[in-house]
């Protein structure tokens, strides 16, 4: 259990403007990207959150250079002193995206010996596919006592995933830019973090083509040099703050996005009643009445992101008329509904649906965060939800959200952080 808790006192309608911080998933991907570098590496508007902490210490553990300011969100790395490419189980356990090690390693070093990832609990997330496509570009792999030992020279094939897979699509294409000739990468991941990575690499020497499609060619490359990159914005925190708006019928302008990348939310919450509009990376979220129950459904991107269910199916629970929400990538992410059930939230799951009916008023309970989007569905509940709500557990929520409670409460949100008994 964490030593804080977060407070929330409900029922203030958020109102202002706010500027979205630079992309976790993204970063969490750039950052073990640069250890195929030769030179350093300055990338620029990542978030100051656990993770990218996290990562900072396990390439300094492989002995790179590393200097992170989080006052100005930029990260120096300079990956010429690495003098080792394991990293111990300590580390890897500590967040899911440790497993990019294993293709920026095999990138760097042609091996690679790497803890089994930690992260959130939610549900079955295999690597098959990551080991699919590492074998087909001449890996060898073994696995023992949690650690798995990668080593190979790197040759270019055609990989067809047999599932889409955004976190096999980046590992492999992490290994892919330094293998000798050319590799294609069939059903491929679209996400706007894949297509960042790829221009991340792209701008150090890689020559990728197709990120953003569903077949991504490859032909590798000897060499990456150093230089400077610019994440993009969070598409996640984008949304979670629009699901904020709306859930305390608030009047919001979230700055530096990427109204493009939210697109399969705002047509959700424009279906439930909101005004969303969008001008060059300004997004409005208005609220005048009462919001419509939906029937929502997770999908690879362009789809509806599984890593905005958790916070808008807590809306859901305050909308007229009974919701359905279909979970399709995880297959354990509602356990933020069972804690809403404290806080008077009609639920029924089963298996990977959940039927929710909508009520009037939410009431303020201790809930605990097992998980970091259902720990900032929490905080959306908190914020509906009247009397006072507090959420153990929330060093969650800091693993991918940079200040979340400072940007609420210059909102108007009574949220703050105290002791936890």
């Amino acid at each position: 259990m964490d030593h804080y808790k977060l407070v929330i006192r409900g029922e203030h309608a958020l109102s202002g403007e706010t500027f979205v911080s630079g992309g976790k998933n993204t970063s969490v991907a750039v950052i073990p990207a640069a250890l195929l570098c030769s030179d350093v590496c300055v990338i620029e508007n990542l978030p100051d959150i656990e993770d990218v902490r996290v990562l900072k210490r396990i390439l300094a553990h492989l002995g790179a250079k590393v200097e992170f300011d989080a006052e100005h969100n930029r990260m120096t790395i300079d990956p010429r002193g690495v003098t080792t490419c394991s990293v111990p189980f300590q580390y890897s356990q500590q967040m899911r995206a440790s497993y990019y090690l294993m293709g920026a390693l095999l990138g760097r070093c042609g091996e690679a010996e790497v803890g089994y990832p930690g992260g959130c609990d939610i549900g079955s997330r295999p690597i098959d596919q990551h080991i699919k496509g590492f074998s087909m570009l001449g890996v060898q792999i073994d696995e023992y006592s949690g650690m798995m030992n990668l080593k190979g020279e790197l040759r270019g094939s055609i990989i067809n995933f047999d599932v889409v897979t955004v976190g096999g699509t980046i590992n492999v294409m992490l290994a892919a830019v330094k293998a000798r000739g050319n590799t294609i990468l069939m059903n491929a991941a679209r996400e706007p973090h894949v297509v960042d990575l790829a221009n991340f690499l792209n701008s150090m020497g890689a020559n990728i083509k197709g990120a953003g499609t569903d077949t991504i060619r490859i032909r590798g490359v000897e060499k990456l040099h150093g230089g400077s990159y610019t994440v993009i914005p969070d598409q996640i925190e984008t949304g979670t703050l629009m699901i904020a708006a709306a859930a305390t019928r608030g009047d919001v302008a979230i700055h530096g996005a990427i109204p493009t990348h939210m697109d399969a939310l705002t047509a959700k919450l424009l279906e439930m009643g909101v005004s969303v509009t969008s001008m060059d990376d300004v997004i409005w979220v208005r609220v005048k009445r009462g919001h419509r129950a939906i029937r929502l459904s997770t999908q690879e991107y362009p789809g509806f992101p599984t890593d905005l269910q958790q916070p808008m199916s807590a809306l859901l629970t305050r909308a007229n008329g009974h919701s359905e929400v279909h979970e399709n990538i995880y297959d354990n992410r509602f356990k933020h509904l069972d804690e809403m059930r404290r806080m008077g939230a009609k639920v029924t799951i089963s298996g990977r649906t959940a039927y929710i009916e909508g009520v009037p008023q939410l009431r303020g309970a201790p809930v605990i965060a097992t998980d970091l989007r259902g720990g900032a569905a929490l905080v959306i509940a908190g914020l509906m939800a009247d009397g006072v709500t507090e959420i153990y557990n929330p060093a969650f929520i800091a693993r991918g959200y940079e200040h979340l409670e400072q940007k609420l409460s210059a909102l108007g949100a009574q949220v703050r952080r105290e002791d936890a008994e």
